[in-house]
C-alpha cells in the first residue's frame, strides 16, 4: 500500500470530516499552547528576522491549523511591538501535508482568518501593525526535504510524527505473508519480529525527519513536536496501543457477520508507532542535529461531544483519520458498521477500566 497516495484525513466539513472531529487534537494543543507560544517568541527575539519562516507539518484540513497560526502571529507581533519596539516582521507560512490532503478547505477559510487578524489589530489598544503574511501549501512527505536551506525559523507539528512513512516491510516474510496475523499493530499476540520491525521503521523515519529539518532551519531555530506515545518499554498497555487492539476486535466481529474476509484482516497492518520517551531521546541523541529543550508527557482530559458517549467521540475521531486506509483495504461498505462497533467496544472497555493514552511534547533547538 502506497501510504503517500492513500492516507489522508477525511476532507470537507461534513459530519465525518476531520474538520468536525478534531476536538481531541485541539484540546491537546490548547493544553500546551503556552509552551508553543513561548518557544516561537524565544526564536523570534533571539534571531530578530525581518522575514520569519514558520512551517506546520501535517497540517491536515481542520480549523486547528489556522487557529494555532493566528496565536503564533499574535504572539510575535506583540513581542515585536512591546519588547523590541520595532515593526513586526513579514510572515512566510508553509502548510505541509501529504498530496491527498484537502488543502482547499484550508484556503477557503483564509478570508475569515485574515478578517480575524485585521479585527485583532484594529482592537489592539496599543495600535497593531499591518504585517505582510504569505501562506503557501507544500504537499509532500515530511520524511525528506521539503523546503530550501535555512529558510525556516520555527516548525510546528501536531499529531503527525507517530504516522510512519510506510507499513514496515519487516512485518512480512519472503512470500509477502504477514507475521502479525492476529493483530493490526503490536499486541501480546505479536512475535518479537513485529515490534522490532516497527521500531526500526520509526528510527529510520525519525532520523530522516530530523536531518531534513536541520537543513531547513536557521541556526537557533526550534521545533515543537506533539505526538502520541507510550509509557515504558512494554508495547502492551491500556493507552494508544490499546485503541488498535479494539479496532482489530471490531474488524474481527465483522468477520462473523460476513462483512470482512479473514484473509483481508490477516493482511492488514497499520503504519503507526507509539514511541516511549527513552526511544525519542535516544533517537535525537544519535542523530545529533538538535538539542532537546523539553520532553514532557501529558494526558488529554476525556472530552465528550454533546449527545455522544466517549466511545462514539473516539470512534468519530479515529474514523476521520483512518477511513481512507480502511476503505482502501476493506472497501467502503464496512465503514459505518465498523466504527459503530468500535465506539461500542471503547465504551465497553471504559466501563471495565480506564484507557489512558499519553502524548509527548518535544521541543528541539538547532544549535
Amino acid at each position: 500500500m502506497d501510504v503517500d497516495k492513500v492516507f489522508h484525513m477525511t476532507g470537507g466539513v461534513g459530519e465525518t470530516s476531520y474538520s468536525r472531529n478534531s476536538s481531541l487534537q485541539k484540546k491537546a494543543s490548547d493544553m500546551v499552547k503556552h509552551i508553543i507560544l513561548e518557544t516561537v517568541e524565544e526564536v523570534y527575539l533571539a534571531t530578530k528576522p525581518k522575514s520569519i519562516g514558520i512551517a506546520d507539518l501535517g497540517c491536515s484540513s481542520g480549523p486547528n491549523t489556522l487557529s494555532n497560526l493566528k496565536d503564533m502571529l499574535d504572539k510575535i507581533e506583540c513581542s515585536s511591538r512591546n519588547k523590541l519596539k520595532q515593526p513586526a516582521p513579514e510572515f512566510r507560512v508553509f502548510l505541509n501535508d501529504l498530496p491527498t490532503n484537502d488543502f482547499n478547505a484550508i484556503f477557503q477559510a483564509l478570508p475569515k482568518f485574515h478578517q480575524l487578524l485585521k479585527q485583532k489589530r484594529k482592537n489592539d489598544e496599543n495600535g497593531g501593525t499591518s504585517s505582510n503574511i504569505y501562506i503557501a501549501a507544500y504537499p509532500g512527505s515530511f520524511y525528506g526535504r521539503l523546503f530550501p536551506d535555512h529558510c525556516l525559523h520555527f516548525i510546528y507539528s501536531s499529531y503527525s510524527l507517530h504516522w510512519l512513512s510506510r507499513v514496515p516491510p519487516g512485518l512480512y516474510d519472503e512470500q509477502g505473508n504477514s507475521l502479525n496475523k492476529n493483530s493490526i499493530y503490536i499486541s501480546e499476540h505479536s512475535p518479537s519480529e513485529v515490534s522490532k520491525a516497527y521500531f526500526e521503521q520509526f528510527e529510520e523515519d525519525f532520523s530522516l525527519f530530523l536531518h531534513s529539518r536541520s537543513d531547513e532551519l536557521v541556526s537557533g531555530g526550534k521545533m515543537v513536536l506533539i505526538l502520541l506515545g507510550r509509557e515504558g518499554f512494554s508495547h502492551v498497555d491500556r493507552g494508544n496501543v490499546f485503541f488498535w487492539k479494539i479496532l482489530y476486535q471490531a474488524l474481527t466481529n465483522l468477520i462473523s457477520k460476513g462483512e470482512v474476509e479473514k484473509e483481508k484482516l490477516e493482511s492488514y497492518d497499520v503504519h503507526f508507532y507509539a514511541p516511549c520517551k527513552e526511544e525519542i531521546q535516544a533517537a535525537v541523541n544519535v542523530n545529533g542535529c538538535f538539542e532537546v529543550e523539553r520532553l514532557e508527557t501529558f494526558e488529554i482530559e476525556k472530552a465528550i461531544a454533546k449527545g455522544m458517549s466517549y466511545g462514539t467521540t473516539v470512534a468519530m475521531t479515529v474514523r476521520s483519520i483512518q477511513e481512507s486506509m480502511v476503505a482502501h483495504h476493506f472497501g467502503e461498505a464496512i465503514i459505518e458498521d465498523l466504527f459503530q462497533e468500535y465506539g461500542r467496544l471503547v465504551d465497553e472497555e471504559m466501563a471495565k477500566e480506564e484507557i489512558r493514552p499519553i502524548t509527548f511534547l518535544l521541543v528541539l533547538r538547532k544549535p
